[in-house]
């Protein structure tokens, strides 16, 4: 089972690398590799070759996957990064809780 403390639409900030201090939102989640793909962080350059859709081909820029460990949810409530925790809540879900205020997350 590859669980994370992130999935897709969380706003994270980078904790290391390159990218350290940007913060974004997830657009993928990789559970089985352990990493996420996030907006406008570690930007790569990878050749197109011409294509129907682009018939002009040439180098674009895309988001390339960091591990998972390196990145931190931003918590709704408080803006704040903290670390995740989960517990079950009166309907019988499993939530993630903020561990700095408090909050639900989900």
């Amino acid at each position: 089972m590859n669980s994370m403390h992130v999935k897709k639409g969380d706003k994270v900030r980078v904790l290391s690398g390159k990218d350290k201090g940007k913060e974004g939102v997830i657009l993928r989640a990789l559970p089985q590799k352990q990493r996420v793909v996030v907006e406008k962080v570690n930007i790569a350059k990878k050749a197109m070759r011409p294509t129907q859709q682009n018939p002009q081909g040439g180098i674009a820029s895309i988001e390339a996957p960091i591990h998972v460990s390196n990145v931190m949810l931003v918590c709704p409530a408080c803006k704040q990064p903290s670390r995740v925790s989960k517990r079950v809540n009166e309907q019988g879900k499993k939530v993630r809780v903020c561990k700095k205020c408090g909050k639900d997350i989900d």
